[in-house]
């Protein structure tokens, strides 16, 4: 087994936090992983995206070529990393910030309005947990609950507050591909 993800958008959407949460539950059942983060100098706001690597065996470039899904979180990532998607990839893309790509044009794009999701549960911060609920749910890599106990090692101190919300992004964007993948 072996996925190449590319998870793009700007920088502050969360894509190296998706991406150190897959590598972290991808490491904890034995898999192989890298994780090759990549970032402007303006950070927020500036585009921002992750490579991560998992596979059964041993990984010999922690660069992604031809991704097996790609994770795209705005129209400028979109249009950038879209001709990597292999073949017989699978792209999830916020359709509340990519509004000119209709999913239904292709069957391996996955269309979750992941900042709208966010919002009406009161952080649009919480977009990047909507589409790794969303991810995991489809590639079915963890349960739900392995994927939220990550989650809670990476909020800690300060940030403990935070969980809940995440928790319900996580939920809601695992319940939302479910319902449109009937």
């Amino acid at each position: 087994m072996t996925e190449r993800v590319i998870m793009a958008g700007f920088g502050g959407q969360g894509l190296l936090l998706m991406g150190k949460l897959l590598s972290q539950i991808m490491m904890e059942k034995d898999y192989h992983v890298t994780w090759f983060p990549s970032y402007g100098a303006e950070v927020r706001g500036g585009t921002c995206n992750c490579q991560v690597v998992v596979s059964s065996e041993e990984i010999f470039s922690p660069l992604v070529d031809e991704a097996t899904t790609l994770i795209i979180m705005n129209e400028p990532s979109y249009m950038r990393f879209s001709p990597r998607l292999a073949p017989d990839g699978m792209m999830l893309l916020n359709t509340t910030m990519i509004p000119t790509v209709d999913p239904k044009s292709d069957e391996r794009i996955i269309g979750v309005p992941a900042t709208e999701i966010a919002a009406d549960l009161g952080s649009l911060k919480a977009a990047n947990m909507v589409m790794i609920g969303a991810y995991n749910r489809i590639r079915q890599f963890a349960s739900t609950q392995e994927l939220l106990d990550v989650v809670k090692t990476y909020l800690t101190g300060r940030k403990a507050a935070l969980f809940d919300i995440n928790k319900r992004a996580v939920e809601s964007g695992s319940e939302f591909v479910s319902s449109v993948k009937k």
